[in-house]
């Protein structure tokens, strides 16, 4: 038996106790004079999406229904034999890719009996409900894809890891620190809510200009779509076809300028190439009227003609990153359209997407309900806040982008990592 807690420890653990709810006392407070503020920004996270529903008759074949229900009892049975194992004699099991699941990884899930229990049910559950999407009646197969989404990101919420009371190594973190992990964690997660985003990196870590997009250039052309940016030549003579890059107009223009070890942009320079890049302006309320034409024409086509003009040069090289190199592609074919094609030397495309019939899962967030969803966010203000589309891509690495940070940096107490790629990932538009 542990010893019996004394009068010390009571007075400590009560501390605690009482810190952890005048944190919470202080955040609603501040959340119900936010609210009503009607100039105040939004209050808290973004709503995630709705999650589709089965149809109603979906359970209609009794015979699939049977057959998963005894599956999850047969299942169930073998893991009580393996628990058993060591009071029966029998021989244990050979670890199964589930074993292998980084969330419980920690010799504590396996050695205590109890988590251990906790653990292998929690998996043999998750499995069952994931295989039974298939076993639904009646579904649009776009349809049972958003079900296996949703199900997936379900089953993740409910792992035993993401709470306190469930993971032995934020027990055991908690008796060690004396309840300052968990204090130090609602403390981080109130500061997250309070400014609607989740925190994934040490954002002090990182400067602007200084260890991160801090290749040395200046801004020699703007409007009010874009800034295009020019980088100080650093070699004797230079490429005569100069490269324009477009960044994704939904992130900062920097994702080419990390750090000057990773930085594709210093790398160029270094090889005797002029490189712009078109910054995007962050959308506001001054551009609620803005459409796709106004990226192609007045952003991109400006771009291309304003650098020419500026060398004196018949055509450019060009880039597109990301949703930056779907735009390209659009330009392209109105450059083409208009006998002008000619301007562009070259196009090559970053992690892009032309032909969206294989979109991946982003492609499930996306029909009649979801941008209805968008408009009324975007309503208000003609713009949709950037904090929204952070979520959306958080969501679709839901158990690495939300509830990996959940456990470390909220329950376990650990430090952010410097990471300049999630700096840049939390920096929206």
């Amino acid at each position: 038996m542990p010893p019996m807690a004394g009068l010390e420890d009571l007075q400590h653990w009560t501390s605690v106790i009482g810190r952890a709810q005048q944190m919470l006392i202080e955040y609603v407070a501040e959340t119900a004079l936010r609210s009503a503020d009607p100039e105040a920004g939004p209050v808290g996270l973004p709503l995630p999406p709705s999650v589709p529903q089965p149809p109603a008759d979906w359970v209609a074949d009794a015979e699939k229904l049977v057959a998963a229900q005894t599956n999850l009892w047969t299942n169930g049975l073998k893991l009580w034999e393996r628990m058993l194992g060591p009071m029966t004699g029998a021989t244990a099991a050979e670890p199964s890719p589930a074993d292998r699941d980084r969330r419980f990884s920690a010799d504590a899930w396996k050695s205590n009996p109890v988590f251990d229990l906790m653990r292998q049910s929690y998996l043999m559950l998750a499995d069952h409900l994931i295989k039974g999407v298939d076993t639904l009646e009646g579904v649009e197969p776009a349809q049972r894809e958003q079900i296996r989404f949703a199900t997936r990101a379900f089953v993740d919420a409910l792992s035993p890891s993401n709470f306190a009371f469930t993971n032995p190594q934020v027990i055991e973190r908690t008796i060690a620190s004396r309840g300052d992990n968990l204090l130090k964690g609602l403390s981080r997660m109130l500061a997250d809510m309070r400014r609607g985003q989740l925190t994934h990196t040490d954002t002090s870590a990182f400067e602007l200009g200084r260890n991160i997009a801090a290749t040395p250039g200046k801004v020699v052309h703007q409007t009010r779509m874009y800034q295009l940016i020019q980088y100080a030549p650093v070699t004797p003579e230079v490429d005569r076809i100069p490269l324009l890059i477009f960044p994704p107009w939904i992130n900062r223009f920097y994702i080419l300028d990390l750090n000057e070890n990773n930085s594709f942009i210093r790398w160029a320079v270094a090889q005797g190439i002029t490189v712009f890049v078109a910054s995007w302006k962050s959308a506001d309320s001054s551009m609620a009227d803005v459409t796709m034409e106004d990226y192609v024409l007045g952003g991109m086509v400006d771009a291309i003609d304003t650098v020419r003009d500026l060398l004196d040069v018949p055509s450019v090289n060009t880039i597109g990153y990301c949703v930056g190199g779907t735009t390209l592609a659009v330009t392209l074919a109105w450059l083409a359209a208009n006998d002008q094609a000619e301007k562009v030397n070259s196009a090559t495309f970053f992690t892009a997407q032309v032909d969206f019939t294989r979109a991946g899962e982003l492609k499930l967030l996306v029909d009649d309900q979801m941008l209805q969803l968008i408009d009324s966010l975007s309503e208000q203000n003609g713009y949709l806040d950037g904090r929204y589309m952070a979520a959306t891509f958080n969501m679709l690495r839901g158990r690495d982008l939300i509830w990996n940070y959940v456990v470390n940096n909220y329950l376990m107490g650990d430090d952010y990592p410097a990471f300049d790629l999630l700096y840049w990932n939390g920096d929206t538009t």
